[in-house]
């Protein structure tokens, strides 16, 4: 890919790809804004079984390869001690804290979440996120939460294998047979997942190290792609690039900095998609409602999210 994607070249798309001021010069919400009354209708008219679909992963207590710093779920108070002291009443509780942001929880990046030039969406400072949190480009623009039409790209099903090898980069000519093998088009508004192939895998083989040994992703000739259809929110079983990075210089991850930072495409990391994948081929159809409800975080970075296809 280096030999052929030089840093001029995605610099160039870079530029061709960015949304900044497509909204408006404040606009904080970047691609979320193709989801339009229009759009949400065409994603009611998705529902036809009622059949309800969770595409996240389990929060992950235990550190593995994959998950080097796991979620704190701790008991406060437990069965052994569950009576509250002066009120006679008998309760159970627990914390739960986690650090989302990397290659094992579900979550959503916000649009703060990556720099280009010192610069996130829209062209807003580095700056605007302090040691508080993010002023500008926070988690907050979906606070009432996404929904739209959701579309999945089954890629290993597409090319007949069970999974994608760790380091595949997907292609566009990827990307557009699995819209033809499984009869659906990506369009505007549209929250694209895409799957690889990890569930299947780390279920025969165990986990990996994203790092160590690479995971599936798109290549970055999808990024245009991803523009040219209007796609306003994106999200995969991996973490959108195909790891170890680009090999571009400046690029490492060119589909995380031209989406978050250019497009304004919120990205939903590590998604469990084969549930979703076999409900889907049992309906004989690859598009549904999907909804994301990201925490209410004020200045958040981003968020843990259980998103629930309806088909």
């Amino acid at each position: 890919m280096s030999e052929t994607w030089t840093p001029d070249r995605m610099r160039k798309v870079y530029e061709e790809v960015k949304n900044w001021g497509r909204w408006g010069a404040e606009d904080e919400r970047g691609a979320l804004n193709l989801i339009t009354p229009e759009k949400l209708r065409e994603a009611a008219a998705c529902v036809v079984s009622g059949e309800t679909v969770s595409c996240a992963l389990e929060l992950a207590v235990q550190p593995s390869v994959e998950n080097p710093h796991p979620a704190l779920h701790m008991m406060i108070q437990a069965g052994d001690d569950c009576l509250i002291p002066g009120v006679n009443f008998e309760s159970v509780m627990d914390f739960v804290g986690v650090a989302f942001h990397g290659m094992a929880t579900s979550h959503m990046d916000a649009l703060c979440h990556v720099f280009v030039d010192e610069q996130m969406y829209n062209g807003f400072s580095k700056h605007e996120v302090k040691s508080t949190g993010a002023r500008r480009g926070s988690i907050m623009c979906a606070k009432d939460g996404v929904v739209s039409r959701g579309v999945l790209l089954d890629i290993p099903r597409s090319l007949g294998v069970e999974w994608l090898e760790p380091t595949h980069a997907v292609t566009v000519a990827e990307l557009e047979a699995a819209e033809e093998a499984q009869g659906v088009r990506v369009s505007a508004g549209d929250i694209l997942l895409f799957g690889t192939g990890r569930d299947a895998r780390r279920k025969a083989l165990g986990p990996w190290s994203p790092i160590g040994v690479g995971l599936a992703g798109l290549h970055a000739e999808c990024v245009s792609w991803l523009r040219e259809r209007d796609v306003a929110v994106l999200g995969s079983d991996g973490v959108q690039d195909a790891l170890p990075g680009s090999g571009i210089d400046g690029w490492a991850m060119p589909v995380h900095q031209c989406g978050l930072a250019g497009m304004g495409l919120h990205l939903l990391d590590n998604l469990r998609l084969d549930l979703l994948a076999e409900a889907c081929a049992r309906n004989g159809r690859w598009a549904f409602q999907l909804a994301v409800a990201p925490l209410r975080v004020d200045k958040g970075t981003g968020s843990p999210v259980n998103p629930i296809a309806v088909l």
